[in-house]
């Protein structure tokens, strides 16, 4: 299968991490009718990341520009992974053994099953190995 209609197009918006600064990317997302499917926050020096999941990427990347944020584009990959104790134990070894780097991570659960976003090193590679063991990746196209 090509890797490459797993890679999933997140977009990292980078900000002083102050009172009100995820209010107006939100807001700036809602006034373009964009929904935020997944999203995680870091904070590092007074700065926060908010690395989202968007269903229109390209538009949200315009309007927080515009608006003065710094966003970047990343390549992450989604895997199905099994809601229960050690769901990510499977997940990670099978990287972590292959030599492939998880740089971060975050997840979420659902009713049938968790799904674990990731930015790994070699996402191809990442790719390729997940579904030779068995893993299920979801299509960049179920978040657009």
């Amino acid at each position: 299968m090509e890797a490459k209609k797993f890679l999933i197009k997140q977009i990292s918006v980078f900000s002083e991490n102050r009172p009100g600064r995820l209010a107006a990317i939100a807001r700036a997302l809602q006034e373009e009718k964009i929904n935020i499917l997944a999203f995680s926050i870091a904070e590092a020096n007074g700065f926060g990341v908010v690395r989202a999941l968007v269903d229109h990427p390209e538009k949200a990347h315009e309007k927080l520009t515009r608006l003065g944020f710094n966003v970047a584009f990343t390549d992450v990959i989604a895997v199905r992974m099994r809601d229960v104790p050690g769901g990510l134990y499977e997940i990670a070894s099978i990287l972590g053994n292959a030599n492939i780097n998880i740089e971060y991570s975050y997840a979420y659960s659902g009713k049938d099953a968790a799904v674990l976003i990731l930015r790994v090193d070699n996402a191809e590679a990442a790719v390729t190995l997940l579904q030779k063991s068995g893993g299920t990746l979801l299509e960049s196209s179920l978040f657009h």
